[in-house]
């Protein structure tokens, strides 16, 4: 099924564009096609669904470069859009090939960057382009830089950080660079697992890193700098991932040979407690395994909390990837002040990385 985010996201941009008659060329990628054409990474079924939604014919190139690119362009008329093939399908896209990004640009004569959620990656079509045409930032990315940028500064305390996923290792530096600004910090996912075997309990046959020091690392900073670590009292444990029938919840001590399949009502009553105080909330994932019904309580819990939260003043945050695919399934997104399209680049852009995308605007 087509997750249609973030081209729900770009229509504000392209409808601007076509009120000012511009001839649209929209660039973009699916999946890791790995520098070739692969079928099951076609932009075909996007042009249509993009179609659908601005309500206008959207033409579709089966190539973004060459003479099927060229001929698709040549015949766009004020106001219209073409869709071209997934850049990624070229492996000088992902190896930011000036070359390939020359042999974009010949396509266009402005080039407009809204793609925030790539501008981690210095890739043709998000970083070499922008050195080759008059260029811009579009709204989506001012607005994702505007919605960002305030957590760096002086956010409104206290400032929560409600973050799952699966491993510490994965989200090292957004948490190291999150305990020198984050008064407490709401911990789910497999990495609530690797955090509690780190303090010395056993999570069973739960989802964990094998190398518990970055966790311990983690424990220690937040520590030192007097920043709650929330973890888990409870947990909705069964026999394994796809086993739904059986889950029940377990005191965090007794989870025994079981799987962690998300936090426990205990859990989620004391995080949204803490949640429900805070003036700033930052909400970087999922508390369980939300895709499965049985396991979706903890994380439904929580983005209740930051919706009330929100609606009494405080600003809340969605660090896209699988936390904004949450809000969305959960039905609390509407509620946030701003979801990021964003998922790798929201975490680089709180970890104040440089992000090829946007330095190359500036």
């Amino acid at each position: 099924m087509l997750d249609a985010t973030r081209i729900d996201a770009a229509l504000p941009t392209l409808r601007t564009l076509r009120d000012r008659h511009a001839r649209i060329i929209v660039l973009s990628h699916l999946g890791r096609p790995d520098g070739a054409p692969d079928p099951r990474y076609s932009l075909r079924p996007v042009a249509q669904a993009l179609a659908q939604r601005l309500g206008v014919d959207v033409a579709f190139a089966s190539d973004c470069i060459g003479a099927a690119a060229r001929d698709a362009v040549d015949k766009l008329r004020d106001g219209d859009v073409v869709l071209l093939e997934n850049v990624r399908f070229h492996p000088g896209e992902e190896r930011n090939d000036r070359a390939f990004a020359q042999e974009l640009a010949s396509l266009g004569e402005l080039y407009v960057d809204d793609a925030f959620g790539t501008a981690h990656r210095a890739h043709a079509s998000t970083e070499a382009l922008a050195h080759l045409l008059p260029h811009a930032a579009g709204p989506l990315m001012l607005a994702e830089i505007a919605a960002l940028a305030p957590l760096m500064e002086r956010p409104a305390k206290p400032y929560v950080c409600v973050i799952g996923g699966a491993k510490v290792k994965d989200k090292i530096g957004i948490l190291s660079a999150l305990a020198h600004r984050v008064d407490a910090f709401c911990v789910g996912g497999g990495m609530a697992n690797t955090l509690l075997a780190a303090r010395g309990l056993d999570v069973g046959r739960s989802l964990r890193d094998d190398d518990l020091g970055p966790a311990r690392r983690i424990l220690a900073l937040a520590r030192g700098r007097g920043v709650a670590m929330h973890l888990p009292v409870d947990a909705i444990v069964s026999t394994g991932f796809d086993v739904g029938e059986g889950a029940h919840a377990v005191d965090i001590r007794a989870v025994g040979d079981g799987t962690i399949l998300d936090i426990g009502p205990a859990t989620a009553t004391a995080y949204a407690q803490t949640i429900e105080d805070a003036k700033t909330i930052v909400f970087n994932g999922p508390m369980g395994v939300y895709e499965k019904p049985a396991y979706r309580s903890g994380t439904k819990a929580v983005g209740e909390a930051i919706a009330r939260a929100t609606a009494l003043g405080a600003t809340s945050v969605v660090g896209g990837g699988d936390a904004a695919a949450a809000a969305h399934l959960l039905g609390f997104a509407d509620r946030m002040t701003h979801v990021s399209t964003g998922g790798g680049a929201t975490l680089e852009f709180l970890e104040r990385k440089s992000l090829p995308g946007i330095a190359a605007l500036q």
